[in-house]
């Protein structure tokens, strides 16, 4: 579903992300996991096409993101850890303007719309602005604008930042939903134990770098990923 190969990425004299390759799976949960700077949210943005990079190729569903930028897009669903969303719009307002953009019928938008805003608890608070959401709030609208098109690659970053453990439970309950109808997960988080209950799959980027990545058997072994995280930093 997702092949990044021989990824680099550079600011000035530094490589953000240094020769990195990944291959993300068919119903795949991914995590994706590293220290603040290590450059986890450069890779999730050059894989959604919001930045651009100097080497390696990205594919989506065998669609170079390069070459055939919209249609590899039209495939995807981004999360960022902080939504920036249209806040004079009200919640509805904004997910119909998504689901205009994905060109999604009337009957299909309102029966996602409201199956997820449930899901999240949102519903009733669909008909106020955005700008009056907070951040959690603003979260689960993120979460469910990006739903709506039944991408089968959802990128997110710390995708569990704010949001309460209710919200939280649901979000997990609702990543493996997603993938047992076949779409993939790459993730990245700061919450270890989440990831290690979630997760098929997990890379460890250190300093741009790929340190180790496999199922999670292979990467913690017989340890937490939480210590084998630690081991594999100080080395």
């Amino acid at each position: 579903m997702l092949k990044i190969e021989h990824l680099t990425k550079v600011y000035g004299d530094k490589k953000a992300v240094d020769d990195l390759s990944l291959h993300i799976e068919p119903k795949e949960i991914y995590g994706f996991i590293g220290h603040n700077g290590a450059g986890k949210t450069t890779t999730l943005k050059s894989v959604t096409g919001i930045l651009d990079f100097d080497e390696g190729t990205i594919t989506i569903d065998g669609i170079n993101v390069k070459e055939n930028p919209l249609e590899a897009k039209k495939r995807i669903a981004y999360i960022p850890d902080n939504p920036d969303l249209y806040e004079y719009m009200t919640g509805i307002q904004y997910l119909n303007f998504i689901a205009d953009v994905f060109e999604i019928d009337s009957d299909t938008r309102s029966e996602r719309i409201n199956r997820y805003a449930e899901m999240l608890e949102l519903k009733n608070d669909l008909g106020e602005q955005v700008s009056s959401y907070s951040h959690g709030m603003k979260q689960k609208l993120a979460i469910i604008s990006a739903l709506i098109h039944n991408p089968k690659l959802i990128i997110m970053d710390e995708p569990f930042v704010g949001l309460d453990p209710k919200a939280a439970f649901e979000l997990k309950e609702l990543m493996k939903q997603m993938c047992d109808e076949g779409a993939s997960i790459f993730f990245s988080t700061h919450v270890l134990d989440v990831a290690e209950k979630l997760c098929d799959k997990v890379a460890i980027i250190s300093h741009g770098k790929l340190v180790k990545a496999g199922t999670m058997e292979e990467v913690k072994g017989d340890d937490s990923l939480e210590s084998a995280f630690l081991e594999l930093e100080e080395k």
